[in-house]
């Protein structure tokens, strides 16, 4: 079914009848089987998505209205809510428990005619880089099965590498949208923070979660932001500014003003090969009348702790509610005080980086550090922001690395929370600032693995975003299973 991989190839065979809603959802039900071991589908709705797809086709038959997404095959994260569908975060601590209503971004989706075909395996609760920290195993890159998708949305990122669905939900707090689309070779974005309801996402850091979309078309990516983009009256944060048109427009003629960060470029931390190679993509810019200069900033080596200190605090406050009383894993253990019982239910239920994260949440808050390490966290934020926006108003865009070396193999940094952490060192500005931004691929390494290049804009600024990615993608090949 790779001849209609995209959106609009996969619509033109479909309304000429050369395809089936049904057949495009047994093709992918097939894939889905044969690649069963990479591990990123934690569960496949099979007789609800072929039904829909059955009802699409007779209602095309038919000649009746269908929406802009009909037939689009979508897999969704297991933190994003289904109603009457299992959600977990990948966590014993909510195994078992059913959604009792959608996601604002699922509504729409489904109002649109898409198709969700699964829930996609993760870091549990979306903490992690790797997809390691899942209750329900790691799942593995379909590049190099050895290695690490990336994390935290790292099956839905292999769904859409694998050719396991066409289109897929994640969500990124630091980068887990970017980084595993740059270990997987397609395409990550992450919208303007509000840009996209938080609805019906389940919460790790309220002021920097969003929901972001996988593909390996801009234009499908376009299309998914769409739909789901806009205001909600259920989530307070969600931006009230209209939704622009998406629509990619070849803008082949078009030059650009861009700038890199000379932090980033030249930081200790960049694999050499990478450096070079995105050196040699700069000037290749220059050589189509691009403009690219450098740009300092000298913040860079703060973004890491700031970003961990308010992220963990967040996460301490947002996670307090799971406790095994309403719901969720409870201990088994009994004649326990109230006390006990709570400490012992999530002690049993969160995995050790969940663990891990809201112990130093709750360290950072306690009035003793208060000051120390939130409130200064707080104030870094703002600097980093402050220094950001300037740059972003000379420039059309930054471009930057998404990440400092191509995808690790399993368990490489699994005891090392340190290294872990500071693989997130360029992904996490756009979160702590909250502006777009997007990772598309631009090559290879010699380790046979991909990485692709970062791109931010302004706030609410998609629309150029998305153009400057099409026509960055449009001289590069994505990289395929």
């Amino acid at each position: 079914m790779s001849e209609f991989s995209s959106i609009t190839s996969f619509h033109k065979a479909l309304y000429a009848g050369s395809i089936t809603c049904v057949e495009k959802v047994r093709s992918y039900l097939d894939r889905i089987q044969e690649l069963k071991h990479l591990n990123a589908f934690l569960e496949v709705y099979e007789e609800e998505a072929l039904e829909t797809a059955r009802r699409l086709d007779e209602r095309i038959k038919s000649g009746q209205k269908v929406g802009s997404l009909a037939g689009v095959v979508i897999g969704i994260k297991d933190v994003i809510c289904y109603k009457g569908h299992n959600v977990s975060a990948a966590s014993r601590i909510l195994e078992g428990f059913t959604s009792l209503y959608s996601a604002t971004a699922v509504e729409r989706l489904l109002a649109a005619d898409a198709i969700i075909i699964g829930n996609l395996n993760c870091d549990e609760f979306a903490m992690g880089s790797t997809n390691e920290n899942s209750a329900f195993g790691p799942t593995l890159n379909a590049l190099d099965n050895s290695r690490v998708p990336g994390g935290s949305s790292g099956g839905s990122a292999v769904a859409v590498q694998a050719d396991l669905c066409q289109v897929s939900l994640g969500s990124d707090t630091g980068g887990s949208v970017r980084q595993p689309a740059d270990f997987c070779g397609i395409v990550g974005l992450k919208p303007t923070y509000g840009r996209v309801s938080r609805y019906g996402l389940i919460a790790y850091a309220s002021s920097f979660d969003q929901i972001g979309v996988f593909g390996k078309d801009i234009a499908d990516v376009a299309a998914i932001l769409q739909i789901i983009a806009g205001p909600d009256e259920f989530d307070s944060t969600a931006s009230q500014k209209e939704v622009p048109d998406y629509q990619i427009s070849p803008a082949h003629n078009k030059t650009w003003n861009f700038t890199y960060l000379r932090d980033a470029l030249y930081h200790d931390g960049l694999d050499p090969e990478m450096k070079d190679a995105f050196i040699d993509f700069f000037e290749s810019l220059v050589d189509q009348d691009h403009t690219v200069k450098g740009s300092g900033f000298d913040l860079i080596d703060y973004i890491v702790p700031a970003y961990y200190v308010l992220t963990t605090a967040e996460a301490s406050s947002n996670l307090s509610r799971y406790d095994g009383v309403k719901y969720g894993h409870r201990t088994q253990q009994e004649n326990l005080e109230l006390t006990d019982f709570y400490k012992k239910s999530r002690s049993e239920g969160f995995g050790k980086e969940v663990k891990r994260r809201i112990l130093l949440g709750s360290f950072v808050l306690s009035s003793g550090y208060y000051d120390a390490y939130y409130t200064k966290a707080q104030q870094v934020r703002r600097l980093v922001a402050d220094k950001l926006n300037q740059i972003l108003d000379q420039y059309d865009a930054i471009l930057m690395p998404t990440v400092p070396s191509t995808a690790f193999k399993l368990g490489e940094k699994s005891n090392d929370p340190i290294a872990m952490y500071l693989a997130d060192i360029y992904t996490v500005l756009a979160n702590l600032v909250g502006v777009p931004a997007i990772s598309v691929p631009i090559g290879r390494h010699s380790n046979g693995m991909p990485f692709g290049v970062q791109i931010i804009t302004k706030k609410f600024d998609e629309a150029n975003l998305l153009n400057i990615a099409h026509q960055l993608m449009d001289r590069k090949q994505v990289a395929t299973v």
